[in-house]
């Protein structure tokens, strides 16, 4: 069975759509991968805040943590491309799986040991498995039914990630924040053992966390293993014209989609990596009750993912992500230039417009694609650097403005005129490529 939209696109649907629910379980299973990774990705504005406690970091190396993730998104997608073409969409997400328990359960030696390096290896491994991941589950759940509904799909399916994005920071600021802060004068006059001591514990509070990650990602994973998955190719038509790896990016909305992209996770990572640090700094909250307005930030993220999903049954999906742009560019405004809890409510402002930002952009780049969805998958994919470069950036930026974590917020804001432009401009699609 094939299904055509209004730009000529076509795709094979699995037989098992017209037979009513036997489509259902598929999307359900492909809908809990994006609950796991976003409950990594939430728990990763907790990591960065405690382990610059814990190995005593300034604010740029903090953001390694982010770097150490979202570069394994650049060094992998390429591969996780070609495994998909290999071995299929379930053999791929199992595979997904497995690599990121793997560096789920090396927080263990790395926390025994305190070593920062060997975190971010941890770190860098479960972004492989994220990737893997994230290259079979957004193209499965796009093509996975009608064409012209498959920014409805994936912000359906991703609003599971937000509800992830809303646990992991409560869960995080339980089990992994001590709440325990002391001055540099207090930890100088500390004695090396005490000081030692101290900060081991700090560390290991990460363990229990990531071996419980680690044990339900193995337990998807034999569950995804027993499971039927419908197999999805997409068809090449007639005079279709495939190009290679970098000559597909001459589909011009799908370049525009790779830069919107790289800005999009680059801004979301920027502002939940530093939410912590503002919480404490501009608004006077200490660290576990910052964690608990992360936690708000990302329930405001959740239900931006809901809500936009039903507006997307009666709003264009480039006109809202445009209208959402516009909304997080006066926030960021706020953040730089406001005082107190209000800085904090405009985070929580720009989570809630920043909600159906990557599945929008992700679909608005795969149309037209036909049978270089895969290829054009993976450039997606690989955009999520992002993540690695721009907070590093923006925690450099904050160094040198002696700590001015506000002034960092500018970043974000540059992301979001960027997308606008895609919104308004970059997304319409050619037909031809020549």
């Amino acid at each position: 069975m094939q299904v055509t939209n209004q730009t000529g696109d076509q795709h094979e649907v699995p037989t098992e759509v017209g037979k009513g629910n036997q489509y259902l379980l598929p999307f359900i299973l492909i809908t809990s991968l994006f609950f796991l990774w976003g409950m990594a990705h939430g728990l990763d504005g907790i990591l960065i805040p405690h382990l610059k406690k814990a190995c005593q970091l300034n604010n740029s190396q903090s953001t390694l943590i982010d770097t150490a993730i979202f570069f394994a998104y650049f060094v992998m997608a390429i591969p996780a491309g070609m495994i998909i073409k290999k071995i299929g969409y379930k053999n791929s997400i199992i595979t997904g799986l497995l690599v990121f328990a793997a560096g789920a359960f090396l927080f263990v030696p790395a926390a025994n040991s305190r070593t920062y390096e060997l975190f971010l290896f941890a770190l860098f491994i479960i972004g492989c498995g994220l990737t893997i991941l994230e290259t079979s589950a957004n193209p499965y759940a796009a093509i996975l039914g009608p064409a012209e509904s498959s920014s409805f799909r994936l912000n359906l399916a991703a609003s599971f990630n937000g509800l992830a994005a809303m646990l992991g920071p409560v869960l995080g600021g339980i089990f992994i924040l001590s709440g325990i802060n002391y001055t540099p004068e207090e930890m100088a006059a500390m004695s090396d053992a005490t000081k030692t001591a101290y900060l081991l514990e700090e560390a290991s509070a990460v363990k229990l966390p990531y071996i419980i990650l680690g044990s339900i990602l193995v337990l998807v994973a034999v569950i995804f293993y027993f499971m039927h998955l419908p197999s999805m190719k997409s068809k090449q038509t007639e005079n279709e014209i495939k190009p290679g790896f970098f000559s597909v990016l001459r589909f011009s909305h799908l370049s525009w989609a790779v830069v919107a992209q790289f800005f999009y996770v680059g801004a979301q990572v920027c502002v939940t990596s530093f939410f912590v640090r503002i919480a404490q700094k501009e608004a006077g909250l200490d660290e576990k009750t910052a964690a608990y307005y992360l936690g708000i930030y990302g329930f405001l993220f959740m239900a931006g993912r809901f809500s936009g999903t039903f507006f997307l049954k009666f709003v264009k999906d480039y006109v809202l992500l445009s209208i959402y742009c516009v909304a997080n560019i006066l926030l960021c405004l706020v953040a730089i230039y406001g005082s107190g809890i209000v800085v904090i409510y405009a985070l929580g402002g720009i989570g809630f417009f920043m909600s159906i930002m990557f599945p929008t952009i992700f679909s608005l780049g795969l149309v037209g694609l036909k049978s270089n969805t895969e290829t054009g998958s993976s450039w997606l994919v690989m955009s999520i650097v992002g993540g690695a470069i721009l907070p590093y950036a923006m925690g450099t930026l904050i160094d040198m403005k002696h700590d001015d974590i506000q002034a960092g917020y500018i970043i974000p804001l540059v992301c979001f005129v960027i997308i606008l432009y895609f919104g308004v401009f970059g997304h319409k699609v050619k037909n031809s490529i020549s």
